[in-house]
């Protein structure tokens, strides 16, 4: 998903609309409470999912635009290469932002097939109520939205579709489902992977007519209950081909939601703050596990888990051991295995912006250096699709939370915790000679460069 809040499901607090298959899957799968994105932020945190690195050690940031000339290099082996090297058919639908030239796309990172947006949504000449980019505006130099399909074979993608209109992103999710499940049809008798990145809910929010309306709470929970319906479809059409049982689905979002669009974003669960910052709104989203061959009854895994463990985990799940870098990733398989497994990761580093090293996590502690972030607490939101203002904040002296009794970052223990501080500034010190800080001025020894077009 994109941009959904760590609140936006029924299972985790959502009000005046309804998730129930995902609910469902989360009853009877693992859910992850403490589930980290490394960074608040698109192209990054997509990368990351799909490399098992931190994105800055792939010179990765940010939220790549239309036509930036940069993207995931091809150095980089993602899920889709690894799985394809095991006999695996793969495909990708939805959203990619981790380059639009053909370069880049999912195509060179071992997709055999790819449909759906190169970027963001909002990437778009149309203004926030739908009408053409006024002269001058922040969406007057995007390109129209193309919805491409290529294949492997293929060099320059063909665009099938010009989303213009909100209706015409009212199709999106649509879309995406049934290309999903005409791919499980095609593929029922073989190994598979299939990427499936919804463009919902990022702004601008739309739901097919079917769906308007269909909520208390308004469009986004009408774009909820098309989402839960989505999820309906795919495990309707696993079951139908009797390969439900055998099937293993990760469900999560990119980063925390983007919370100055107000009633057309969703809720992080009394998290601080949203996408885009460091604190626990920006990074901590929902995970859901659902394999019925392995996973015999629900559960909650309240560990530290990261995105970027979900390869590891499928690496050594498939025997992927041919990696030619070390990666970030953690293996959760025996969480999977093993309901009494305890905590396979007990660190995270908080990376946003260039290289600037945010914060650092030991178990349930969290260090956070000074820095300057975009805020949304003390503005207003706005409502139906516009933007309210961000504030600009600065943490001024080193904070230390413990996130088991404070998880809404609001209680600065620093003095309290002296030993703390100090095993967390040690963790630090390692994040800095491996990955840099632009904060302090490291560079850092193990950052591999971005794919970049002459």
């Amino acid at each position: 998903m994109d941009d959904m809040g760590y609140g936006d499901l029924g299972v985790t607090g959502a009000l005046d609309y309804e998730t129930p298959v995902l609910d469902a899957m989360a009853n009877k799968g693992i859910r992850f409470t403490n589930f980290l994105v490394p960074q608040a932020v698109c192209s990054a945190s997509r990368s990351a999912l799909l490399t098992g690195n931190y994105p800055n050690r792939m010179g990765i940031q940010g939220a790549y635009g239309p036509n930036v000339k940069k993207g995931l290099a091809s150095e980089e082996i993602t899920l889709a290469e690894m799985l394809k090297s095991k006999g695996y058919a793969t495909q990708m639908i939805g959203k990619w932002h981790l380059g639009n030239e053909p370069q880049f796309l999912p195509t060179k990172q071992g997709f055999d097939h790819y449909l759906g947006l190169p970027y963001s949504n909002d990437m778009w000449p149309v203004e926030f109520d739908g009408s053409p980019s006024k002269p001058g505006s922040q969406y007057s130099r995007y390109p129209v939205l193309p919805l491409l399909e290529i294949n492997s074979e293929q060099v320059v993608p063909d665009t099938i579709r010009k989303i213009k209109t909100l209706e015409d992103q009212a199709t999106l999710t649509s879309t995406y489902t049934h290309a999903a499940v005409d791919f499980i049809q095609a593929h029922k008798k073989k190994p598979f992977f299939l990427y499936l990145a919804h463009s919902m809910t990022h702004v601008p929010i739309a739901a097919s007519e079917r769906f308007r309306g269909s909520s208390k709470q308004g469009l986004f929970g009408d774009v909820m209950h098309e989402v839960d319906w989505s999820m309906q479809e795919i495990l309707k059409t696993l079951k139908q081909n009797k390969i439900e049982d055998n099937t293993l689905i990760v469900f999560t979002s990119d980063n925390g939601p983007w919370l100055n669009f107000g009633n057309h974003n969703g809720s992080p669960a009394g998290f601080r703050e949203g996408k885009g910052a460091g604190w626990e709104g920006g990074v901590r989203v929902p995970c859901i596990l659902y394999w019925p061959k392995q996973i015999k009854e629900g559960r909650i895994n309240n560990h530290l888990s990261s995105s970027m463990d979900i390869f590891a985990s499928i690496a050594e799940l498939v025997g992927y051991d041919q990696h030619p870098h070390k990666i970030d990733g953690i293996s959760f398989l025996s969480t999977i295995y093993n309901a009494k497994a305890g905590p396979h990761r007990d660190r995270m580093y908080y990376y946003y912006n260039r290289n600037d090293l945010e914060a650092v996590r030991l178990d349930n502690w969290k260090l956070v250096f000074p820095h300057q972030y975009r805020s949304y607490e003390e503005v207003m939101p706005a409502d139906n699709g516009f933007a309210g203002k961000y504030n600009s904040k600065r943490t001024t002296e080193l904070e230390l939370y413990d996130l088991r009794r404070d998880p809404g970052e609001r209680y600065n223990v620093i003095t309290m915790y002296p030993e703390i501080k100090e095993k967390l500034l040690q963790i630090a010190e390692e994040a800095r000679e491996d990955l840099g800080d632009d904060l302090t001025k490291r560079s850092g020894k193990n950052r591999r460069p971005v794919g970049q077009l002459p």
